[in-house]
């Protein structure tokens, strides 16, 4: 999937009677600390203000003109304070930002410590960040409390403070196709689509007959068609599938594209039985893993919030997300678990190449009816696993870490599964199922919990669960 290279408005803080040069030398550590962690930024310029910076109000009022002025060309803010800064200039200059903001303070250094180069940043932070509060603007701060810009440390700030734009400026507004209505046998995928859209998440229904319609309009040899089908074999292994479940399979593929384009989709859920089994004769699980490996959040079953919550960690991690069953105890390990779907889950995340058969399931009462589900195993790496639920007009979120091991499962094993060791995983299970959480979480790779949750609950109006005690 396509990674969006990040932009950082710079701003730089000082008070009047500090030693105000050492903006000059903050303003080039920031720069070349954003350049060698791989961001672009942009900063006014430093012969706009005394030093460089912002420290009276009508600097601050200054900056925040330049920051209209360039609405749109960056993703957050860092704001550096070098020394103690003026927070009346800095509330004046960021209150209007629009996006979110990073408190960063430089340490100050023993046998420096005299008038010339003491700088008080420590203090000055909790300045900044107090008024901040008063005015409702928020802002992230993250550990260490005060950091040079080019240390490891703020490198990994920056790696993370990118990843909390991402999902607060990506989760602030956008549409989530709902492709068929609620799955029958599902009560447990129900949704608020008000609450939703409260929160400025969008939702576009269609209805499956609709799409089925399409599906039969399409012509065998239309252009789009053929060139799914080679899209198709070329992501993964579709050498046992008969070839009109493949034409099938490839139609309903360009109809969803035609809905992701046409209404600006930025994710799907679908309901993925049992009409597209009984009258199209296919699963297609394996045009969710697809769009899964482009980006795009695809969920199956209708359910909408793994798709909400497949959205969130795309942005985070910049790797695909999946929804998967709470499935099996793995033996008698207590921490472990068989996390499962049928297919749609990415094929960057398994250990291979996958292979399309018959769901085994379908199958087993309707031959023939079953080709799609994309079979393999899920490789090992750090992962979050992550959901949501609407609820009294809130959307309520969970998050932990864990790890998919690798370990072995039976070949006799249908569908994509891994085994997972989750700390604490009994525990967590009881505190999902008091929680009225489904048997269903979303994962995506890389340790996400703070970044996630740091988004949703300062710059989004989510609800927060902690499920690890």
């Amino acid at each position: 999937m396509e990674k969006k290279k990040m932009t950082f408005a710079l701003a730089f803080a000082n008070r009047g009677f500090m030693p105000g040069e050492l903006i000059y030398g903050a303003r080039e550590d920031m720069t070349k600390a954003v350049e060698a962690a791989g961001y672009g930024w942009i900063a006014m310029e430093a012969d706009k203000t005394r030093y460089g910076g912002i420290e009276t109000r009508e600097e601050g009022r200054l900056y925040a003109a330049w920051l209209q002025q360039h609405r749109g060309e960056y993703d957050g803010v860092i704001f550096s304070m070098p020394i103690f800064a003026d927070e009346n200039g800095a509330i004046l200059a960021l209150r209007d930002a629009g996006v979110p903001i990073l408190m960063q303070a430089y340490p100050d250094e023993i046998g420096r410590m005299d008038f010339a180069h003491r700088r008080d940043a420590f203090c000055g932070k909790f300045s900044v960040t107090d008024v901040f509060t008063q005015y409702g603007v928020p802002f992230t701060v993250l550990k260490p409390h005060v950091v040079h810009p080019l240390s490891p440390a703020f490198r990994q700030n920056l790696r993370d403070f990118a990843a909390i734009c991402r999902v607060a400026n990506g989760m602030r507004r956008f549409t989530v196709g709902c492709i068929g209505a609620r799955t029958t046998a599902f009560k447990t995928t129900r949704f608020d689509e008000l609450t939703l859209e409260k929160l400025g998440i969008t939702v576009e229904s269609f209805d499956l007959s609709e799409l089925i319609y399409k599906v039969g309009k399409l012509a065998d040899g239309d252009a789009a068609v053929t060139a799914k089908i080679a899209r198709l074999r070329d992501y993964t292994d579709f050498s046992q599938v008969p070839e009109a479940n493949m034409r099938t399979l490839a139609k309903i593929a360009v109809v969803i594209d035609e809905y992701i384009r046409d209404y600006r989709l930025d994710a799907i859920s679908l309901r993925c039985w049992n009409e597209m089994e009984t009258i199209l004769r296919v699963c297609p699980c394996v045009l969710l893993s697809e769009l899964n490996d482009r980006g795009i959040a695809a969920s199956c079953e209708i359910d909408l919030c793994s798709a909400i919550t497949m959205r969130a960690m795309t942005l985070a991690s910049e790797e695909p997300a999946a929804v998967l069953d709470w499935n099996n105890n793995y033996g008698e390990a207590e921490d472990k678990v068989i996390l499962f779907h049928c297919g749609p889950v990415a094929q960057s995340l398994m250990t291979g190449r996958g292979r399309v058969t018959e769901h085994k399931m379908v199958a087993k009462g309707d031959p023939g009816s079953g080709w799609g589900s994309n079979e393999g195993r899920i490789r090992a790496f750090p992962m979050t696993f992550a959901n949501c639920q609407t609820r009294d007009g809130r959307l309520i979120v969970y998050a932990s870490e864990a790890a998919f091991t690798g370990e072995p499962i039976e070949e006799g094993y249908f569908g994509c599964a891994g085994v997972a060791e989750i700390p604490g995983l009994q525990d967590k299970l009881i505190r999902l199922a008091k929680g009225g959480f489904k048997h269903h979480t979303s994962v995506a790779p890389g340790h996400l919990k703070e970044v996630l949750k740091e988004a949703m609950t300062t710059y989004l109006p989510y609800t927060w669960v902690d499920i690890d005690g």
